[in-house]
């Protein structure tokens, strides 16, 4: 067996430390019975928390998994929290109840009828769990050193679908557990969609700076819509098309042929998160746009479909 010098040995962690040691990890609530923590990655030393004379804001991340598996830590997405952090940006990645883990499908109309209630429970319960680390990061703001009103909410395939969702709920004055008057500084969401039982969610009032990526051939979660007879899960293209019609602020970034690659573009897509950060957050600029991309070179993890992951 090969062994390693004491000076290779110091060098691996020394790097691992860099990408992959949280700084601080907090306990932020115990529901059902289930400890939930968050972890906070502070920027870089040296690097430039500000832009143009302004604070960067935190970015919270809500990991993904189809509600049933996943956690705050993953190895993947650790070199992005990096970028984030030598950027000058605090991370603060959390925990959250997994309500479909355990869940049993059901057969036919009826099991569907009861699946799409379990869906939008565990939807419902990441959306409660979220507010309560914007409730935990306000009510301790002087000691964690974090401006807890200055929060981007981010996600990735489940971690998106609450992080819409928790947009979706302020606006419509379901805002039980946050600080009076909080609202997201912004929304990023990596493949996500809002699930509802109750029709098409219909926005009442202009959401915070919005950005979604989404891939057109996306079959866990929808691109555009996917269900019937009101039930379902309304993706980032439906979701467009409803900010488009009433002007709001937003950006998609549609991948042409992509499946749900995009939940894990994090990292590819970091420059054009900057932007959003910089201009729509930071700068408050309103701006619209919608591309589309078709680029091979992007990474590609294989397809997967909602029966896959059920």
């Amino acid at each position: 067996m090969k062994v390693l010098k004491p000076a290779l040995i110091l060098l691996f962690l020394t790097l691992s430390a860099a990408i992959c040691a949280a700084q601080e990890t907090y306990l932020f609530d115990v529901k059902d019975g289930q400890s939930l923590y968050l972890d906070v990655y502070r920027p870089t030393e040296g690097a430039d928390t500000t832009f143009q004379g302004h604070n960067k804001p935190i970015v919270m991340f809500v990991f993904g998994g189809g509600f049933i598996q996943g956690n705050r830590s993953e190895k993947f997405y650790l070199p992005w929290y990096k970028l984030l952090n030598d950027d000058g940006y605090t991370l603060v990645s959390i925990d959250y109840r997994l309500g479909m883990k355990g869940y049993k499908m059901g057969k036919g109309l009826a099991g569907a009828y009861r699946d799409c209630k379990q869906f939008l429970a565990s939807q419902q319960m990441g959306v409660e769990d979220v507010f309560s680390a914007v409730s935990y990061l306000n009510d301790n703001a002087e000691e964690l050193r974090l401006n807890a009103s200055d929060i981007v909410l981010s996600g990735s395939s489940a971690g998106a679908i609450i992080s819409l969702a928790s947009e979706y709920a302020i606006l419509r004055g379901e805002t039980e557990g946050l600080p009076e008057g909080f609202n997201f500084r912004g929304i990023m969401s990596f493949a996500g969609a809002v699930i509802s039982i109750t029709g098409a969610p219909d926005y009442p009032a202009a959401p915070c700076p919005t950005l979604m990526f989404h891939g057109t051939a996306d079959r866990a979660v929808a691109y555009d819509h996917y269900g019937a007879f009101g039930r379902g899960l309304w993706g980032s293209s439906f979701i467009s098309k409803q900010f488009r019609k009433k002007g709001y602020n937003h950006s998609i970034y549609r991948f042409t042929k992509r499946t749900h690659d995009v939940a894990g573009y994090m990292e590819a897509m970091w420059e054009k998160e900057k932007e959003f950060l910089e201009q729509d957050v930071i700068l408050g600029n309103v701006r619209s746009i919608d591309m589309t991309i078709d680029d091979p070179s992007l990474p590609t993890w294989g397809d997967i479909s909602i029966g896959d992951i059920y």
